[in-house]
C-alpha cells in the first residue's frame, strides 16, 4: 500500500510541473517548434512532399514527444517513471547544452531537413529540465484531455438550412476545414479567397461553409473522409452528398479551375 501510495504521489508531482513545463516551452522553445501536427500530415510532408509542404526547420513537440517517448529511441522504461523521468532530464540537459546530430533521438531520414540546433548552456536552470521533462512526458495525456473537451459536432440543423439554400439556389456545396493555427490556411484566406474574382465565382454557383477544426467536427459526415489536412475543400451536391476533395492550399488560378471544374 505504502508503494502504491507513494508512486501516486510521484505521478501528481510529475502533473503539477506540467503547466510550468509547459510555460516555459512556450516561452524558449516555441519561436522554432511549432504544436501539434497530426503524424499522417508530418508524414506526408516528409516523405513525400520532402518537406515543401509544412516546411519545417525543427520537429512539432508531438515529434518531440514521439522520439523521447515512443520511438525506436526512445528514452527509459515506461514502468518505472522515476527512473524514466531521470533519463529523459539528463538527455535534455546534455542535448540542449551540447546539440549534436549524432546524439539526436529524431528520425534520421528527417534530421536533414532541420536547422542546426543551437545550444542553450546557461538559459535553462535545474529546474527547468525537470519542468520541461514532465511536460513531454505528460503531453499525450493532457492533450487526450484537450482534444474532448473542445471537440464538437457540427449542428444538424445547421446541416439543413444549407441543404435547402442550396437547393432552392441550385448550387452546389464548398465546405473549407480551415484551422487558426494553419499557416496555410491563413495565406489561402489573404492570397486567394479574399480575391473579388474567387468570391464572384465561388458565390455563383456554390455555398461555402468555413469549419475550424479547432471547434468543431465536419459536417454531413465528411470526418469519416477527412485526411487531418488543413486547409482541405469539399465539394458536395446540392443534397449534400461527398463529391470530392482537394486537400492542401491553392493558387488562384488553379482554386479558379477546381470551381469551375467542379461546376459542370
Amino acid at each position: 500500500m505504502k508503494i502504491i501510495f507513494l508512486s501516486l504521489l510521484f505521478i501528481l508531482n510529475l502533473f503539477a510541473d506540467f503547466k510550468e513545463g509547459e510555460t516555459l516551452f512556450k516561452s524558449k522553445c516555441s519561436s522554432c517548434h511549432i504544436d501539434y501536427i497530426f503524424m499522417n500530415v508530418l508524414k506526408e510532408n516528409f516523405f513525400e512532399k520532402n518537406n515543401k509542404l509544412l516546411n519545417l526547420k525543427a520537429p512539432t513537440v508531438n515529434m518531440i514527444v514521439y522520439a523521447i517517448m515512443d520511438s525506436p529511441k526512445k528514452i527509459g522504461d515506461s514502468n518505472d517513471i522515476e527512473m524514466q523521468e531521470m533519463e529523459i532530464e539528463n538527455y535534455l540537459k546534455s542535448y540542449l547544452e551540447n546539440p549534436d546530430r549524432f546524439n539526436s533521438i529524431c528520425d534520421e531520414h528527417i534530421l536533414p531537413f532541420y536547422d542546426n540546433k543551437m545550444s542553450m548552456k546557461g538559459e535553462l536552470k535545474d529546474e527547468d529540465y525537470k519542468n520541461l521533462t514532465n511536460y513531454f512526458m505528460l503531453y499525450k495525456d493532457n492533450l487526450t484531455i484537450s482534444n474532448k473537451e473542445i471537440e464538437k459536432s457540427f449542428s444538424s440543423t445547421n446541416e439543413k438550412e444549407i441543404i435547402e439554400k442550396a437547393k432552392k439556389e441550385n448550387k452546389k456545396i464548398i465546405v473549407y476545414a480551415s484551422s487558426k493555427s494553419c499557416f496555410f490556411c491563413k495565406r489561402m484566406d489573404r492570397d486567394v479567397l479574399n480575391l473579388d474574382e474567387v468570391k464572384k465565382e465561388m458565390n455563383k454557383h456554390y455555398i461555402f461553409v468555413k469549419n475550424d477544426m479547432d471547434e468543431s467536427t465536419l459536417p454531413f459526415d465528411l470526418q469519416k473522409v477527412y485526411k487531418k489536412i488543413t486547409p482541405t475543400f469539399f465539394i458536395l451536391s446540392k443534397d449534400g452528398t461527398y463529391i470530392k476533395q482537394y486537400p492542401g492550399a491553392w493558387i488562384k488560378s488553379d482554386f479558379l479551375e477546381i470551381l469551375k471544374e467542379n461546376n459542370k
